[in-house]
């Protein structure tokens, strides 16, 4: 993870805010010990994980991507 705080970015930026929710979301309700954790917090908390890792994957080719786009339309490329 300290490698992705080094590149920085907007993606790595909602993955590392997206872990920290996901983190405190999981003390809270470790704290509650009220029995199962309902099945909506538990598929919240995989698809925040699985969008966070998929952006941390394909960030930088996306923002390539947009860039590229950008550059395109605005004559430069």
């Amino acid at each position: 993870m300290k490698n992705l705080i080094k590149h920085g970015g907007l993606g790595h930026a909602l993955l590392i805010s997206t872990m920290s929710l996901v983190i405190g979301l999981a003390d809270r309700v470790r704290r509650d010990e009220r029995g199962d954790v309902p099945g909506w917090v538990m598929i919240t908390l995989m698809s925040a994980v699985l969008v966070a890792a998929l952006l941390a994957v394909a960030g930088p080719r996306l923002s390539d991507l947009f860039e590229q786009a950008i550059n395109r339309v605005s004559g430069l490329g």
